[in-house]
């Protein structure tokens, strides 16, 4: 037997398929949908669509920007020489989080897995290779402490240590398996300033 009609079941299977909100969150958020006023929900739903039309991929260090240059890349205060690579924006989010880190950033949206069958042709590789092209003295990989993490740091520090620029991995302070989006400001800051050369 349903219990809700077949809008609202609508809105919590959509819900639903958004990551990390299971069936009760789901629920939660389509009551809190409905019960708001309409014009908050209607601009609700106008940003999602905004930002679906609008938002797309830096063309320097494809993180998630609006404009064809994000912030960052864009800023005349940060080290274009000291490249941070992460594996999605919510890393680069993570440390700039702490404030302390002056650099850029490249995001590679994933890490090699050949458990998952994603190769080094899946993520932004090439156009790491380009950009390190340019005037780029250090390259801080700061991919998560998990096996695929690992096996993404070793095959960029393969790639990159025979151009002569220095290639160094965040240190420990990040636990083993640990996601950079739900580690603390502290323990980035100290695995960014203990960082070692691969």
């Amino acid at each position: 037997m349903e219990l809700f009609s077949e809008q609202v079941n609508r809105l919590v299977e959509e819900l639903g398929r958004l990551p990390g909100i299971g069936s009760k969150s789901a629920q939660r958020l389509a009551y809190h949908i409905i019960n708001m006023p309409a014009d908050q929900v209607k601009s609700l739903s106008e940003s999602i669509m905004t930002a679906k039309e609008n938002v797309r991929y830096c063309k320097e260090c494809y993180t998630l920007t609006d404009k064809e240059v994000c912030p960052i890349c864009a800023s005349q205060n940060r080290d274009k020489k000291t490249i941070m690579v992460v594996e999605t924006p919510r890393d680069l989010a993570a440390y700039e989080r702490t404030g302390k880190y002056t650099g850029v950033y490249h995001v590679l949206h994933g890490a090699i897995s050949p458990k998952l069958g994603v190769s080094q042709d899946d993520i932004k590789l090439k156009e790491l290779i380009v950009r390190l092209r340019g005037d780029v003295d250090e390259l801080i990989v700061a991919t998560n402490s998990g096996v695929e993490g690992e096996i993404t740091a070793m095959y960029i520090s393969k790639l990159v240590k025979p151009t002569g620029i220095k290639v160094s991995r965040i240190a420990s302070g990040i636990p083993v398996g640990g996601d950079l989006e739900c580690i603390d400001e502290v323990t980035l800051l100290r695995a960014l300033e203990g960082r070692v050369d691969l």
